[in-house]
């Protein structure tokens, strides 16, 4: 009988290890590489409210829609406390809500089909760790039907096992479900054009900030981050600060990347030395 016991204690303190480890994981995507918070936390005269993390945040008013960031917190009533753990997913991944209402484009479910299932278990556990913060936020206002066809490369899951040893294949992943071509992606004919353009920015993004213009990151040696080296790049998604001196601006979310391990960030960095020069 004590031998049993100990082994079904043994198994109680294996499966809290890994529930903790998954939320731990999800703590870690969603507040540094993915920045969540940028977008769902609401912004005070001194910066994000990190007492109501998540609650619901910025306005995008664009010409397909005016929507507001939802509140991503287990709020029964205005956040996702009531959502099931498959619900949660579905709206992370397919950008479709439980009561079948799309998401507005902002969100970039086109960039998270990528998710490993593990990583996307782990968001959602993390989320349903969080303080609940009751907030509601406006509802969507839809203009126009959008299509979002998924980034080049991540219509599907990339598990560990097929990005294990290979850092470009990583840092594809990362770069990926942090959606840094959301922003930086070209457009072409009034739509993004991640086949031609990828990584030659030129989005303007108007916003709390001013008037911010996505730049480019492609290793084009003049126009983009090509004359960077690997530590000023890494120092421009950290702080903000381009390798002359001079600060970037919002929505560039390097308060959250600050904390990206040094790894993921040189995988980042590597994968980015892979694509196009684009002028």
């Amino acid at each position: 009988m004590t031998r049993l016991l100990i082994v079904l204690f043994g198994l109680v303190s294996s499966a809290a290890m890994a529930d903790e480890a998954l939320v731990a994981r999800g703590d870690y995507l969603v507040n540094t590489v993915m920045a969540c918070g940028n977008c769902h936390t609401p912004v005070g005269p001194t910066g994000p409210m990190m007492d109501r993390a998540l609650s619901g945040g910025l306005r995008f008013d664009m010409p397909a829609f005016d929507v507001y960031a939802a509140n991503i917190t287990p709020a029964e009533k205005t956040g996702i406390g009531s959502w099931s753990d498959e619900e949660i997913a579905t709206a992370i991944v397919d950008g479709i809500r439980p009561n079948g209402i799309k998401l507005a484009a902002v969100m970039p479910t086109a960039f998270y089909k990528v998710l490993s299932e593990r990583d996307l278990d782990a968001i959602v556990a993390y989320l349903r760790s969080v303080p609940a913060v009751e907030n509601e936020v406006p509802m969507p206002h839809y203009k126009m039907a959008l299509d979002e066809p998924a980034f080049p490369g991540a219509e599907t899951p990339i598990d560990e096992a097929a990005r294990a040893g290979d850092l470009v294949k990583e840092g594809f992943y990362l770069a990926t479900i942090a959606h840094c071509m959301e922003c930086h992606t070209g457009w072409t004919d009034g739509h993004p054009d991640p086949v031609n353009r990828m990584g030659a920015g030129g989005l303007e993004l108007p916003g709390p900030w001013g008037l911010s213009v996505a730049r480019n990151i492609t290793p084009h040696p003049t126009r983009g981050i090509g004359a960077w080296s690997d530590e000023e790049i890494v120092t421009a998604i950290r702080t903000g600060t381009r390798p002359d001196g001079t600060k970037l601006k919002p929505p560039m979310a390097f308060p959250y990347y600050a904390h990206i391990e040094d790894a993921d960030l040189a995988a980042i960095v590597a994968w980015l030395r892979t694509i196009p020069p684009l002028e």
